[in-house]
């Protein structure tokens, strides 16, 4: 329980952290990757040089795709904390299991009707809380759409590393997906002419502060405690992000959220706590595939944001 509190709060960092940078988004989410991606290089060069080449086309291709999503959500989660609050962000984005668990039905994977409670409580959630922000404004209402969006990317990410995983160690299969990810951040900075370069000295400690925190800290120590723990147990403890984002971003950024905002948070909150349940109850495929926003990789199909 000690290491699931260290890595909640680690995850808890991400989006305080990058509202806070002063940076272009796309330059946030891409370095993040590519620091996350070295630093994992010298561990599977060392550990699963042999892995990395037996890889066939089919684990690499899935491989790709897992790093072309991950980038894609990171190139919408991002953006969306500079246009919304880190408390509603956070929320849409946790909606990730709500998409898991339909991809897994369009998979013709068994949904539990306690898992569809459960979105239904989650959308009701998101459909309140998409409400207030449109009455402060249509940018938060925009960054809510980004950050739920950000959510399904996470789905997809999370679906298709998912399979993967069950063949390929866990850092090659991030060293490929951080590199992949990169790579498509790259591309979409250059498209719209965002600049990757130029940052002030506090920002790139920010960033490197991510990239330890949310990025690896946080995704390493709640794959730790899946060798002891249910990843049930550990989905519903990842849910715990938001409320911690949304603590650190009052008392850092003076993001208090407004009391019109609880019941739509709570909802979303409530509503992917059943699903979790609910998808444990009905199978490990539907079981919870979470990500942090950091778009961590998992061990078990859980992960923290």
């Amino acid at each position: 329980m000690a290491i699931l509190a260290v890595a909640v709060a680690a995850v808890g960092t991400s989006g305080p952290l990058i509202a806070a940078t002063a940076a272009p988004a796309l330059a946030i989410a891409f370095w993040r990757n590519v620091f996350g991606a070295a630093a994992l290089t010298p561990f599977a060069l060392l550990r699963h040089l042999g892995e990395l080449r037996s890889m066939n086309g089919a684990q690499w291709l899935s491989s790709l795709v897992a790093g072309v999503a991950l980038g894609l959500h990171f190139s919408t989660w991002t953006p969306s904390l500079t246009m919304t609050s880190v408390a509603s962000a956070t929320a849409f984005a946790a909606a990730q299991p709500i998409f898991a668990a339909l991809i897994a039905l369009l998979r013709g994977e068994h949904v539990s009707r306690q898992a569809w409670v459960g979105i239904l409580i989650a959308v009701a959630g998101v459909v309140a809380l998409s409400g207030v922000d449109l009455r402060l404004s249509v940018r938060a209402f925009s960054g809510d759409l980004l950050a739920l969006l950000a959510g399904a990317l996470a789905a997809v990410y999370m679906t298709v590393g998912a399979n993967v995983r069950k063949t390929v160690s866990l850092a090659p299969y991030a060293v490929v997906c951080y590199t992949t990810a990169a790579v498509v951040l790259a591309g979409l900075a250059l498209a719209t002419g965002e600049h990757l370069t130029g940052m002030s000295g506090n920002a790139w400690i920010k960033i490197l502060g991510l990239t330890a925190g949310a990025q690896l800290l946080g995704h390493t120590l709640f794959n730790r405690v899946l060798k002891t723990t249910s990843p049930t147990v550990v989905s519903l403890c990842i849910l715990l992000e938001v409320p911690s984002a949304a603590l650190i971003a009052a008392l850092w950024l003076g993001q208090v959220p407004t009391w019109s905002m609880v019941p739509g948070a709570a909802l979303i909150l409530a509503g992917l706590a059943v699903v979790t349940v609910g998808g444990a109850a009905a199978g490990p495929s539907v079981a919870a595939r979470g990500t942090d926003h950091s778009g961590a990789p998992e061990t078990a199909d859980v992960t923290g944001q």
